[in-house]
C-alpha cells in the first residue's frame, strides 16, 4: 500500500465524515444516554454514551464504503460497534478511532471541549490526524495534522469541509506561543498530587477536571505546552504525538527519554481498551520533556496499584 494514496483519501473522505458525526453528538447530547459498561474505577475512563456508540458505527461503516484503501488497514476504536471485521487483520497502517474524546464532560454537560477523532499511523509514528470539536466555536474547530503541516481553526458550515481546511494557514513553531500548562492524566487518584509536583518545577501541571477540554487544540495552538500521561491509550494519545513532533517536540517514555513508539501495547481489561506501556510526556518543547522526565522517570509504571 501506497502511503500517499492512502493520506490523500483520508483527506478527501474524513473532514465531510467528522462533520457529520459531529452534529450526530451535539442531537444526541439533548437525551439521556448513558451507558454503563467500563470498570476501572476511573470515572473518567469508564464513561460511555450511545452517542459514542453510534458515531462509531457511522465512522466505521464510512470508511469501510468510501475507500477500499481503508479496508486495507487494520483498525483500532475504542469501542466494540461497527463492521470492524471488514477491515484487514494484518497491515502496517492501523486507522484509530475515538468517536468521542472527553466522553464524561460531554454525558454530564460539564464543558464543550469533547470530540471526535481519527488517525492513522505504523509501528513507528503518526501520519495522519483529523479531530473536530462540534462546540468549541460558533460552528465547531477543526486540528489537522499531515506532512509537516498542522492546522486549527474555526469550521464555516456553509463551505466544504476539505476546503474550510485547505485554507487555514500552518502553524508557525516559530510564532506560536509556548504555555508551561502540562495536562496530566492516567495516575488515578495521583493526578491531582502529580500535577502539584509538576507545578512545583516551574511549569503547571493541570488535572483532569481543570481541563477546558481535550488537549489537541490547545497543544496545537501553544495553549497547553504538553502532556504527562500514564499508560496512554492508543486511540486518542497519538494525535498528541503527532501534533508535538510536527512542531519540533517529540512524545517519550520518562524512565528512558526515548521516543514513543507503537511496537508494544497491553489490553487494560478493566478499562477495555489497548495502552501504551509507562508514562509518556509529549511536548513541542524539548526542554519542557527534559523537565518532566527528570521528574517523573522513577514514577511506578504500573497503572493499578491493587
Amino acid at each position: 500500500m501506497e502511503l500517499n494514496a492512502l493520506l490523500t483519501a483520508l483527506q478527501t473522505h474524513l473532514p465531510e465524515i467528522l462533520r457529520w458525526s459531529g452534529a450526530i453528538a451535539k442531537r444526541l447530547r439533548h437525551f439521556n444516554i448513558a451507558v454503563e459498561n467500563k470498570t476501572s474505577g476511573s470515572a473518567l475512563t469508564d464513561a460511555l454514551t450511545l452517542a459514542d456508540l453510534t458515531l462509531q458505527e457511522l465512522i466505521v461503516a464510512a470508511l469501510r464504503d468510501r475507500d477500499p484503501l481503508f479496508r486495507e488497514c487494520r483498525i483500532e476504536a475504542e469501542e466494540k460497534t461497527g463492521d470492524l471485521h471488514r477491515f484487514a487483520k494484518d497491515s502496517p497502517y492501523v486507522i484509530s478511532i475515538d468517536p468521542i474524546d472527553g466522553t464524561k464532560q460531554y454525558r454530564d454537560k460539564t464543558a464543550d471541549g469533547y470530540c471526535v477523532m481519527v488517525h492513522l499511523r505504523d509501528s513507528e509514528t503518526v501520519h495522519y490526524s483529523l479531530v473536530y470539536i462540534p462546540e468549541t466555536g460558533a460552528q465547531g474547530t477543526w486540528v489537522e495534522a499531515v506532512q509537516q503541516r498542522v492546522v486549527c481553526g474555526s469550521d464555516d458550515l456553509s463551505r466544504p469541509a476539505r476546503d474550510v481546511l485547505d485554507d487555514m494557514p500552518a502553524i508557525d513553531p516559530a510564532s506560536r506561543p509556548d504555555s508551561p500548562k502540562i495536562y496530566l492524566i492516567g495516575f488515578q487518584d495521583k493526578d491531582t498530587s502529580n500535577a502539584e509536583l509538576v507545578s512545583a518545577t516551574g511549569l503547571e501541571g493541570v488535572p483532569p477536571e481543570e481541563m477546558p477540554g481535550s488537549i489537541y487544540d490547545h497543544l496545537a495552538t501553544g495553549a497547553f505546552g504538553g502532556s504527562l500521561i500514564h499508560t496512554p491509550n492508543v486511540y486518542d494519545f497519538p494525535v498528541s504525538l503527532h501534533i508535538a513532533r510536527i512542531l519540533g517536540g517529540d512524545a517519550v517514555w520518562v524512565h528512558n527519554g526515548e521516543s514513543v513508539n507503537f511496537h508494544e501495547h497491553w489490553m487494560d481489561e478493566r478499562a477495555d481498551m489497548l495502552r501504551l506501556p509507562g508514562i509518556t510526556a509529549c511536548s513541542a518543547n524539548p526542554q519542557t520533556l527534559k523537565t518532566l522526565c527528570e521528574l517523573a522517570k522513577d514514577w511506578s509504571k504500573v497503572r493499578y496499584q491493587d
